[in-house]
């Protein structure tokens, strides 16, 4: 008896945790805590002849020469013609509060003609913020997830050839203005913005609150925020910690997502639909040209013309009518699925049930 009540609570408390399995510091972040972007031009070298075309790229050969200049090595009376170097646009994303002397990922673009920056390597090159000071300096090899193989009737390409990473390819020089103490007062932004997620979020720091410090600590203040009053015997980096593990189930509008590009289709959990009948049908159209010469008799006057001629073949499947429900997600699913529809079928359908108003969800487009 006792061995199946302890299964019973254990299967309860498993039932629960999964229910509530996202940390409060997945889903938001600390109003006023945030990455700074940094950019800078540069050279990679060392391409095998993917490089740019310095007659055609005008500013990669402008910033050779200036960096040979640097070198003491007077070049700007030659017509350089290497095709080893490119010129790149090197970014990076400044996390807050980090110090000099630290390493951080770059990403490498290329802004010229260069087919490739595979086997590169990127001279040393400053990152600037908007303010126009250098944080950061960037140098190393470039890694590229493509490549280009071209021969003379055909090219295969895999990927963007043209980008690439260097990780902690940057070396940070200095130290953002500022620190965790001059924010101000303390309000957690959603990722996502909901008014119950909001609550949520509110009603589980209060709880925590209530049971450690013995005050409430949250206060929604719309779908975006929650504000956070910070008892006065811990640090704000103790506190964020302490309630950045707690554990709430984000809630999110019903949404359909449509990338019609590639015919992927994103479907929430919450979308519903009325019930509907659903038919759809294809029409093929098949036009073949296969031209006739004809030939004048022999010793008559004529010539040789070439005659058209044209076939023209239609085919319609489908057509078949369908009944779909969807109370929820999986029936949703199913019902679909019944009609035997290719992706770009389903997105025609998903839009056309919209548009009767039987999508009971936002429906979104990209």
């Amino acid at each position: 008896m006792l061995r199946t009540f302890l299964i019973l609570l254990f299967s309860a408390i498993v039932a629960v945790s999964a229910e509530a399995s996202v940390r409060i510091k997945d889903i938001v972040t600390l109003q006023g805590v945030r990455d700074n972007q940094l950019v800078g031009y540069g050279l990679v070298v060392g391409l095998q002849g993917s490089g740019d075309t310095l007659t055609n790229s005008t500013f990669t050969q402008q910033a050779l020469q200036s960096m040979l200049d640097r070198m003491g090595i007077n070049v700007r009376a030659l017509a350089l013609r290497t095709r080893n170097v490119a010129a790149v646009l090197v970014t990076a994303d400044l996390p807050p509060f980090i110090q000099p002397g630290s390493r951080m990922d770059v990403t490498v673009s290329s802004l010229g003609d260069a087919t490739s920056l595979y086997g590169g390597t990127l001279i040393l090159t400053s990152l600037l913020g908007v303010d126009g000071q250098t944080y950061a300096i960037a140098q190393g090899q470039v890694a590229v997830a493509g490549f280009v193989v071209q021969g003379q009737a055909e090219t295969i390409t895999q990927n963007v050839a043209t980008a690439g990473h260097i990780p902690n390819g940057a070396l940070v020089e200095r130290e953002v203005p500022g620190g965790l103490r001059d924010v101000g007062p303390l309000a957690l932004v959603l990722k996502n913005p909901d008014f119950n997620t909001s609550t949520l979020i509110a009603d589980a720091i209060n709880r925590f609150g209530v049971r450690r410090y013995g005050v409430r600590l949250a206060r929604e203040s719309d779908l975006n925020s929650v504000a956070l009053m910070k008892p006065a015997n811990v640090g704000t980096t103790r506190f964020m910690a302490e309630i950045g593990d707690l554990l709430v189930q984000p809630d999110a509008p019903a949404r359909v997502v449509i990338d019609s590009r590639s015919g992927t289709i994103v479907i929430g959990q919450d979308v519903q639909v009325s019930t509907v009948a659903v038919t759809h049908g294809n029409l093929n159209v098949r036009v073949v040209e296969t031209p006739e010469v004809s030939q004048p008799a022999p010793f008559s006057n004529g010539r040789t013309v070439v005659v058209p001629r044209t076939d023209i073949d239609t085919n319609q499947r489908g057509g078949h009518i369908g009944i779909v429900r969807g109370a929820s997600l999986r029936e949703l699913v199913s019902g679909l699925n019944r009609i035997g529809l290719k992706p770009m079928g389903i997105i025609a359908i998903l839009q056309a049930i919209k548009a009767a108003g039987a999508l009971h969800a936002d429906l979104v487009v990209q």
